[in-house]
């Protein structure tokens, strides 16, 4: 197939273009390089033997999206773009909701226009709230978003899901991603963030670089198994893989498709500096905060539905993604920016 990958310059789309390639698929990307690098594509480019058509468009850019798609007959858009930092979301929900809705909405529109209706979209377990059963299934209810980032992300699910019973002629396969950490084997490709990092693991390998002084554990009061909170870790790798899988659904003109992506596997915030330091050998000093609000203890699902329907299921365990993540960062020490 050929596939529009919108923010396929980020760390799940640089990873996820690997994968199509290595399918057999092809891909134009379109990111507008506002939390990305171009570096990441030209290192794609040189793993996967071509380089990869690129459009520094912002998928708002109504003009420039137009550009694109009157260029190439797309058979599926992957729909990575959008602004992610939860925090970030909470300080500035105007910008969040303008950029990553109506983003959305442009993109749809010019889909439609040029007769490409099937989309993959990047969500999240954000969508779940505080979940309701665990481990999570599809059937679970979606809760109550603590935060603008994931209100988006719940609002468009609901937004292509009233498109495709609008016209029937769409598929639409909504990827509920859980906590994506790792890196490609190689260390060449990798998490990237600006800043101060969000997630957990960009924190633990940038201290253990001697980037920041220490990691802090937000809580260990929680009723989990060492009062840490509990989350679904997934390498990139398997979750690149799982868009490949999901073009599946796509061919097979599934309507609608949801999935939970993640390993069915609930690790702590220890767990996960105690397996980094075991499998690297290095110090990763920390201390207890306060807890967050909006943290909830635990998270993790149950993908049997991906691999029953995809025939998908995440191969690498917690040790894989702690290794290939302290390779990545080890090998760029200040990420694409060498």
């Amino acid at each position: 197939m050929k596939i529009l990958v919108t923010g396929g310059a980020g760390f799940i789309g640089s990873h996820t273009l690997i994968e199509l390639y290595a399918a057999g698929h092809t891909a134009v990307v379109v990111d507008n390089l506002y939390n990305s690098s171009k570096e990441a594509l030209n290192r794609v480019g040189k793993i996967v033997g071509e380089e990869i058509p690129f459009y520094q468009t912002d998928i708002r850019d109504r003009e420039g999206l137009e550009k694109v798609l009157s260029r190439y007959q797309f058979d599926c858009c992957i729909h990575f773009a959008g602004l992610k930092a939860v925090g970030e979301s909470v300080a500035k929900p105007l910008e969040y909701y303008e950029n990553n809705m109506n983003g959305t909405f442009v993109l749809l529109d010019v889909m439609r226009k040029h007769g490409c209706k099937n989309i993959i979209f990047s969500s999240s377990a954000t969508v779940y709230g505080d979940p309701a059963v665990i481990p999570i299934t599809e059937q679970c209810p979606k809760g109550h978003c603590t935060n603008p980032y994931g209100q988006t992300k719940s609002m468009l699910e609901e937004v292509l899901m009233d498109v495709q019973k609008a016209d029937q002629e769409w598929n639409v396969v909504l990827l509920r991603y859980f906590n994506p950490i790792g890196a490609y084997k190689t260390g060449t490709i990798g998490e990237n963030p600006n800043g101060i990092p969000n997630n957990l693991m960009p924190y633990i390998t940038q201290v253990a670089i001697g980037k920041r002084k220490e990691l802090g554990v937000f809580g260990n009061d929680y009723d989990t198994h060492d009062g840490t909170g509990v989350r679904d870790y997934i390498h990139v790798v398997d979750l690149a893989k799982a868009h490949v899988c999901a073009l599946s659904a796509i061919a097979r003109q599934c309507g609608v498709g949801i999935y939970n992506i993640g390993t069915g596997h609930g690790y702590s915030v220890l767990d996960v500096v105690n397996a980094f330091v075991k499998v690297n050998g290095v110090d990763v000093p920390y201390s207890i905060k306060p807890r967050r609000p909006g943290d909830i203890a635990t998270c993790y699902c149950d993908p049997a539905k991906a691999k029953a329907e995809l025939g998908w299921e995440a191969q690498y365990g917690i040790e894989e993604m702690c290794r290939d993540s302290w390779n990545w960062q080890k090998n760029n020490p200040n990420g694409y920016a060498e």
